[in-house]
């Protein structure tokens, strides 16, 4: 679930589901049982299932924190925890966090590109929903912003513009940033952003951290 919420696509395999809602012995007929309901979009080229828009998201989303299970509430925790570390600027929990979520995930999230890297980094940050909205690939003149996570209306916190890239320094990563994508939040927005490149190295020796992070802020 918590893949689904942070945005990921899931495999899905349709062909044992009895269309019944008592016969479900395993995750794939939950899935499919939940599209064929309209909660979840099925994709048929790619078997995937996801969720198809922002009222569903938050709607998972309040069901997860309402959920007593002791997993789901410590992945609840931390996911509320990373964000304000990124909020407060703590760079090497906000890291820390992060290559904890890469080594727990699915082995599909293996981060050797960038889009897996981009989907390590949406399931960090899954709990986003209270505060945030989320955007990708958000186009300014020199380009695009790959996640920016926007305050709702209400919300006192700055605007998050995420750029996670492989094997490249926070340090480069930051001064892309700066460069080339931002501001890439929608016109009319004046509250503060920051600025906040995550670096991954998949090749880093034993024992030494795959992911660095970076925060800026970039009213300053």
């Amino acid at each position: 679930m918590a893949h689904l919420i942070g945005g990921s696509e899931i495999p899905v395999d349709i062909s044992g589901f009895e269309n019944d809602l008592t016969t479900l012995r395993n995750q794939d007929d939950v899935l499919t049982l939940l599209a064929h309901l309209g909660y979840l979009a099925y994709d048929e080229r790619t078997g995937t299932v996801r969720i198809p828009n922002e009222e569903i998201r938050l709607e998972f989303s309040r069901t997860v924190r309402q959920n007593k299970h002791p997993e789901m509430m410590k992945r609840v925790r931390e996911s509320d925890q990373l964000i304000l570390d990124t909020i407060h600027m703590n760079t090497e929990a906000v890291a820390a966090q992060i290559e904890k979520v890469h080594l727990e995930a699915d082995p599909s999230l293996n981060a050797n590109n960038e889009n897996a890297l981009r989907a390590v980094i949406r399931l960090a940050y899954f709990g986003y929903q209270d505060h945030y909205m989320r955007m990708e690939e958000l186009p300014n003149d020199q380009g695009c912003a790959d996640l920016v996570y926007l305050p709702r209306p209400g919300e006192s916190v700055p605007a998050l513009v995420i750029e996670p890239k492989w094997n490249r320094s926070a340090n480069a990563v930051m001064e892309q940033i700066r460069q080339n994508k931002i501001p890439a939040v929608p016109e009319g927005y004046e509250g503060d952003i920051l600025l906040v490149g995550i670096s991954y190295d998949r090749d880093a020796p034993a024992g030494q951290r795959r992911y660095t992070c970076k925060i800026e802020n970039w009213r300053e």
